[in-house]
C-alpha cells in the first residue's frame, strides 16, 4: 500500500525467458505445482533453463514426461522430474513434504482450479476450489517452510487472479455451506486467500524467505476446462462454430509466466516481500468495485485477515490430522 510502486523494466508483453535472462539458478532447486501444462509449464521452462533444478509437481506426474524429456535434452539446463501431488489431498501433501530433502530456493504455488460449475467437496468436507487453491498450497508452504528456511534466501511466489477482488474471505461460511454457491464467488475468495498467505508469511522474513502474489493476466490454459461454450463467448473468447478467438489483449503461456518468473528468480525482487504484481510491476491497490481493470484489492492486503486466516488454515489443516 506504499504511496510508490515497484517498477520494473519489464512489460506485460514480456516473456518468461526475457524477465531470466542472464540470471543463473545453477545450485537452486524449485518446486512448481501445476507445472506440466499452460503458464506453470513456461516457469518450469525458465527456470530449468537457467540452470535450476525443478520437481513439477502435479496430480497426474505422467502427464509431466513429455516436458521432462524436452528439457533433459537442452543444453545446459537443470534435472527436470515429476512427482505426484493432489493439493486436494491432505495426505499426499504430507507425502509429498516427508519425501522432501534438503534445501528449497523456489516455491512456485501455480496450480489451480476455477469455476466449478457445483458446488463440490473434497474428502476433507473443503469446497474444492478453496481446497485446491489455497487450503494445499498453505500446507504445503508450511511443511516446506524449514526446507525454505534452509535455503537462506527462498522465495515463494502464489498464482492469484484479478478474480479476488469481487470477493473477501468469508471467514464464517468459507465451504459455502449456508450461503448459495457461487461458482465465480468461491473461485475468487479462494485467490483472495492466496494474496493473503503471501501477506502472513511476513511472520518468515526472518528465515530469509519473502512471499510475493501474481496475477499472470488473461490467458487460454486448461484453467477453463470447467467453463461452457456460453461462458466462453461471454467472455469473448470463442465463436458461434466453437473455434477459440483470444482478444489482442490475451497473452501467451510464456508471457503469462513472466511476472511469476519475475518473482521466482529475479535479483530486482530481492528482499520485496508481502506485495502483488500484474505485468511484472506492483500493482496498485483498488476498490473491489472499481470498474477498472488491474489492481490488488485492500481486503487482499490486510494484515489481520492474513492473520486470521492463517489461523483458520492451520486449524482446518490439524482437523484433518
Amino acid at each position: 500500500m506504499n504511496d510508490k510502486l515497484l517498477t520494473t523494466p519489464f512489460t506485460a508483453r514480456s516473456t518468461a525467458e526475457e524477465v531470466i535472462d542472464g540470471v543463473d539458478l545453477t545450485g537452486r532447486r524449485a518446486v512448481v505445482t501445476g507445472g506440466a501444462s499452460g503458464i506453470g509449464a513456461e516457469t518450469v521452462r525458465a527456470l530449468a533453463r537457467a540452470g535450476a533444478e525443478v520437481v513439477i509437481a502435479t496430480r497426474r506426474p505422467e502427464s509431466a514426461e513429455p516436458l521432462v524429456r524436452e528439457l533433459s535434452a537442452v543444453r545446459g539446463a537443470g534435472p527436470v522430474r515429476a512427482a505426484a501431488l493432489d493439493l486436494s489431498d491432505p495426505a499426499s501433501v504430507d507425502a509429498f513434504v516427508r519425501a522432501w530433502d534438503g534445501p528449497l530456493h523456489i516455491l512456485v504455488a501455480n496450480a489451480g482450479i476455477m469455476a466449478l460449475p457445483t458446488r463440490t467437496l473434497t474428502p476433507a468436507g473443503w469446497e474444492a476450489q478453496l481446497a485446491t487453491n489455497h487450503l494445499g498450497h498453505f500446507a504445503l508452504a508450511t511443511g516446506l517452510h524449514p526446507a525454505l528456511r534452509a535455503a537462506g534466501g527462498a522465495r515463494l511466489v502464489v498464482v492469484s487472479s484479478g478474480a479476488h477482488r469481487t470477493a473477501p474471505f468469508d471467514f464464517e461460511d468459507p465451504h459455502f455451506e449456508r450461503r448459495a454457491y457461487d461458482p465465480w464467488v468461491a473461485y475468487g475468495q479462494s485467490k483472495t486467500a492466496g494474496v493473503l498467505l503471501t501477506v502472513g508469511a511476513r511472520r518468515w522474513a526472518a528465515d530469509g524467505i519473502t512471499a510475493n502474489a501474481v496475477m499472470p493476466g488473461f490467458i487460454l490454459t486448461r484453467l477453463q476446462r470447467h467453463l461452457d461454450d456460453a461462458t466462453m463467448r461471454a467472455f469473448g473468447v470463442m465463436d458461434e462454430e466453437g473455434n477459440l478467438t483470444p482478444p489482442p489483449f490475451y497473452k501467451s503461456p510464456a508471457q503469462g509466466a513472466a511476472t511469476s518468473v519475475l518473482l521466482a528468480a529475479s535479483p530486482l525482487l530481492d528482499g520485496v516481500t508481502g506485495l502483488y504484481f500484474e505485468d511484472n510491476q506492483e500493482a496498485r491497490v483498488v476498490r473491489g468495485d472499481e470498474g477498472r481493470p488491474g489492481g490488488v484489492a485492500a481486503h487482499a492486503l490486510d494484515p489481520a485477515a492474513a492473520d486470521r486466516l492463517w489461523e483458520y488454515a492451520s486449524a482446518t489443516l490439524r482437523a484433518t490430522a
